[in-house]
């Protein structure tokens, strides 16, 4: 490319890291690859207090990285896939999911407790809806606090005592503390969560890279090629069946749900639970799909979408709709 391939990012640590994986990747398929990393603050950035639910759900942290998209501002974007509406509108694209990092969830404390461990009234801050009934279920007698802001910020509320726990992904942890200036050591330790009692949010672990749909000025047939490169075919199946499962029962960012969908030897297992908006009521559902086509391929995608919308389609037929308009 003639020039520096712009590859947009909100400006947080965490999400910059992110971008610089992508970066780093691109330019072992394209060496020589000339690069600029654009910090673009968001709508969800700046509401750093209010509900993520009450003030627009997940399409604040994409709205304006889409717009630089669409004014040809930066050639694509990169985001926490978990971020992104369910459906996109048509002229975006996911272009490429890179290899998913673990999927877990886990508990992060001063004193390496387990979340069946924490003792009555322990303090947990959670962002999610989903992770807090999930917590409860596991241990009833914790403290819920409501939990914004970056993965720094929230750490910090439990080194500085504010919070006995956060639940939080593996992943945003993982990926922050390659950077050099992550202050690392006895201060915290890490619980990972069995996915049995915590199954994740759609998407969690893996990275969209989004692009325009049709073709776009300076776009070359090199850099669609490396972008085929860095996509990881499991990945791409994967969040494939899991957000076609999310589509299918018409979640929203309110919703208290998690899936995960995992392929092992062409065979796609998909898990789902579901919460009333009380946390009274659940559901829990799974299928499996064999996948016949290689996994780096259109068919074998579109398969893995039929599998995430069949299991959709059970657990509508069990009640989902009515739960969801509990909401």
């Amino acid at each position: 490319m003639a020039t520096a391939l712009k590859i947009g990012s909100r400006p947080s640590q965490l999400a910059l890291a992110q971008a610089a994986i992508v970066r780093e990747r691109l330019i072992a398929v394209m060496p020589g690859l000339q690069t600029e990393i654009v910090e673009i603050r968001t709508s969800g950035d700046r509401m750093t207090s209010a509900s993520l639910a009450s003030v627009g759900g997940k399409g604040l942290f994409i709205k304006e990285l889409e717009q630089a998209l669409a004014e040809h501002r930066v050639d694509l974007a990169v985001h926490s896939m978990k971020d992104l509406p369910a459906e996109l509108a048509p002229e975006y694209r996911i272009a490429a999911v890179p290899e998913r990092a673990d999927a877990r969830d886990a508990i992060v404390s001063r004193d390496g407790l387990a979340l069946e461990k924490l003792p009555p009234g322990a303090r947990v801050g959670t962002s999610s809806i989903r992770r807090q009934f999930q917590a409860l279920k596991v241990n009833p007698h914790i403290a819920i606090s409501p939990l914004r802001g970056n993965v720094d910020t929230r750490l910090k509320r439990v080194t500085d005592g504010e919070l006995d726990a956060v639940i939080i992904a593996i992943a945003g942890i993982r990926r922050l503390w390659r950077g050099a200036d992550v202050k690392r050591g006895a201060d915290i330790k890490v619980v990972e969560l069995d996915e049995r009692d915590f199954i994740p949010a759609g998407g969690q672990g893996a990275l969209a890279v989004e692009t325009l749909a049709g073709a776009a000025p300076g776009r070359s047939g090199d850099l669609e090629r490396a972008l085929a490169a860095i996509d990881d075919p499991i990945a791409h199946c994967e969040t494939a069946a899991e957000r076609a499962f999310l589509a299918t029962i018409g979640a929203s960012c309110l919703t208290p749900v998690g899936v995960r969908a995992t392929q092992v030897d062409n065979l796609l297992t998909i898990r789902a639970i579901l919460f009333s908006a009380d946390g009274l009521r659940e559901l829990n559902e799974s299928v499996e799909e064999p996948l016949a086509a290689p996994l780096d391929t259109e068919l074998a995608r579109a398969a893995a979408s039929r599998a995430g919308e069949r299991l959709g389609q059970r657990m509508l037929a069990r009640g989902a709709r009515a739960l969801i308009g509990d909401e």
